[in-house]
């Protein structure tokens, strides 16, 4: 007999945004310490991670989601569906995946499986060719998402304003 899951992924509305920014102020810099210098960090959490800039990202067509473990916030996804890449097909449109981290504390217990079988699951009910994204080429995630079945499509240096880069490897898993 399958044991019920202790996780449950909710979308974002209006009143969770102090969550969400919590969760992000928590997890974001730890994610990314000893990868991108504290100048950029500091950046990029205002550039992509002020709640204004969250919001905005909604208004463009992006969703938001927290991921519970029995009823205590422990990380949070964003989705981009429909997603174009012109390096990846001219054919067909992607589920995105902007946004996926959970609490270091938390990690190693299922809770990125958990959210990425989500997407996935989204990409499927909106007939997408796959599941993509954008990953820093020195983030320890690169191995979560091979050991998933991720390939790297293309690796490329993204140029986000005031001198700084997105060193990413752009990964996909087609349908």
């Amino acid at each position: 007999m399958k044991t019920p899951s202790k996780f449950e992924v909710r979308p974002v509305g209006e009143k969770d945004w102090p969550l969400l920014k919590n969760l992000v102020d928590r997890v974001w810099p730890v994610t990314f310490k000893g990868i991108l210098s504290e100048a950029q960090i500091a950046y990029m959490m205002e550039f992509m991670y002020s709640t204004a800039s969250l919001k905005k990202q909604v208004e463009t067509g992006s969703r938001f989601y927290i991921l519970y473990d029995s009823e205590v916030p422990i990380g949070y996804l964003a989705l981009i569906p429909n997603y174009q890449d012109a390096k990846l097909s001219s054919e067909g449109s992607w589920m995105k995946v902007d946004k996926l981290y959970v609490m270091p504390e938390n990690q190693g217990s299922g809770a990125g499986r958990f959210l990425m079988d989500f997407a996935f699951s989204e990409a499927k009910k909106e007939n997408l060719m796959g599941v993509m994204l954008n990953v820093n080429r020195d983030n320890k995630a690169v191995k979560f998402y091979e050991y998933y079945g991720f390939k790297t499509a293309y690796s490329g240096d993204f140029d986000i304003g005031e001198g700084y880069l997105m060193q990413d490897y752009i990964m996909v898993y087609p349908f």
